[in-house]
This record gives structure tokens, C-alpha cells and sequence, in this order.
């Protein structure tokens, strides 16, 4: 007795038998694969390599923005900040180390990233700093002089009406 076998619309033969068990994710890969050649064949040539986005926090005083962006293992000359108008973009890349033996497994992210933010409109852009400390780029905007808080204080002034007549 055979196995029935499916058979898509263009009539070739796939190597499974209806009813055998499929992982998604190898079928997921199959499409991303499928997308990426589609997307050679219309663009011509390599599909652009797709940046990630690290963790960041970023926090608000009364002087300045503070960006916190998480870059394990990333040295601060294989990082660009860049204030263009009233965004913020970091870019760079983590390279693959080079590795002894065989990779049993791997989490950690690789390759090119990218940060972006946008920046309200009253930041003063010419004395925005960025130090690197324990795998941890910190960017420190400063609020230009107009968006800063300001107290004013109220004086007292003695109310004295005079009524004639």
C-alpha cells in the first residue's frame, strides 16, 4: 500500500506524507527565505542586512534628557551618535567573535544596530555629551535655556486704596 503524498498546484512532489508531523519553524524559515529572494529579485543585488534595537531607558530632569543604552562587550569607537535636527540616532555594529570549537548555542545579539529618538524641540543639540561606562553608553541632552524650569518669585505688595470723595 502507498502513502498518499501531497502535491501543491505547480505538481511537484513533496518529500512528507499527509499527516506527518511539521515543525514551524523550519516552514518559517522556508518563508523568510522565500521573502528574502523576493525581495533580491525586486531590488536587485543583497537585501539590506536589518539593524536591531538595543535596550535603552531614558529619563527627564529639570536640566537635561538622559539616554541609558544597554551595549554589552561594545567598544565606544565601534559606536556613532548623531543629532540630526530633533533626532537622535546611534548606530554600530558588534562583531562575531571569533570562536574555538563548536557553537552548541548562542543568544546574544550580533551584528548592526540602531537607536533612534526624537528629541523635543528645545534641546540644545550643540552640547549633547555621550560617555561609555560598564557596557552602558550614556547620552546626556541638555534643555536649552527656554524649556528650562523656572521659579519665579511673587512679591508682596502693599494695597492701599484710597477713596475720595
Amino acid at each position: 500500500m502507498t502513502m498518499p503524498v501531497r502535491r501543491p498546484r505547480g505538481g511537484i512532489v513533496q518529500d512528507r506524507p499527509l499527516g506527518w508531523a511539521r515543525n514551524p519553524l523550519t516552514e518559517f524559515d522556508q518563508l523568510l527565505n522565500e521573502m528574502s529572494g523576493l525581495i533580491e529579485s525586486t531590488v536587485g543585488g543583497a537585501a539590506p542586512a536589518v539593524a536591531w534595537t538595543p535596550l535603552a531607558d531614558v529619563t527627564e530632569s529639570d536640566d537635561a534628557f538622559h539616554v541609558e543604552i544597554e551595549l554589552p562587550g561594545v567598544k565606544s569607537k565601534d559606536i556613532d551618535v548623531e543629532a540630526n535636527g530633533q533626532e537622535l540616532v546611534v548606530t554600530g555594529e558588534i562583531k562575531e567573535k571569533e570562536r574555538k570549537g563548536v557553537l552548541r548555542r548562542s543568544t546574544r545579539r550580533t551584528g548592526a544596530f540602531e537607536y533612534r529618538l526624537r528629541l523635543p524641540g528645545e534641546v540644545d543639540t550643540e552640547k549633547i555629551s555621550a560617555q561609555m561606562s560598564d557596557g552602558v553608553l550614556t547620552i546626556t541632552v541638555p534643555k536649552a535655556e527656554v524649556a528650562k524650569p523656572r521659579h519665579i518669585e511673587i512679591s508682596e505688595t502693599s494695597e492701599s486704596t484710597e477713596s475720595s470723595g
